[in-house]
């Protein structure tokens, strides 16, 4: 396996997880299922909206951009190039930098932790380093 396919494989749980979310934000499920944690409280804040939408929504669609990107990043077409690598490895660092903002929020600011929040900012972490070893990869063969 490839490490954009990870990268994929990795963004599909994080489609998951910001789907569920979603879902929840919007009133199509009733329940979150939480055992560790407060995410009801976190996802009802006034801090789970962002420009009039849910934040989950927001993640949703990070999530399959980045998916996106790593699929195309697969096809022999793009399979080793550089622009792709930059792509996954800005897009990865832009969600840990937001994952980090919300997670000072839920610890700060809200005095909640959402279990699901924090699946997926551990995620999207991994994502980044997966990407960053990646991106150095392809840097060493266009050299």
């Amino acid at each position: 396996m490839t490490k954009r396919m990870l990268l994929a494989l990795l963004a599909m749980a994080g489609v998951a997880i910001a789907a569920y979310l979603t879902l929840y934000k919007t009133g199509a499920i009733g329940e979150l299922a939480c055992t560790v944690g407060s995410c009801e409280t976190v996802n009802t804040s006034k801090w789970s909206m962002l420009a009039g939408m849910p934040v989950a929504a927001w993640g949703l669609a990070y999530y399959v951009l980045l998916l996106a990107v790593a699929l195309a990043g697969v096809q022999e077409r793009w399979s080793e190039s550089l622009a792709v690598s930059r792509a996954l490895l800005v897009l990865t660092v832009w969600g840990v930098l937001f994952s980090g903002w919300l997670t000072y929020l839920e610890l700060f600011v809200i005095h909640a932790i959402c279990v699901w929040c924090v699946t997926s900012a551990v995620l999207v972490t991994v994502m980044c380093v997966v990407s960053a070893i990646e991106y150095r990869e392809q840097v060493a063969v266009h050299r």
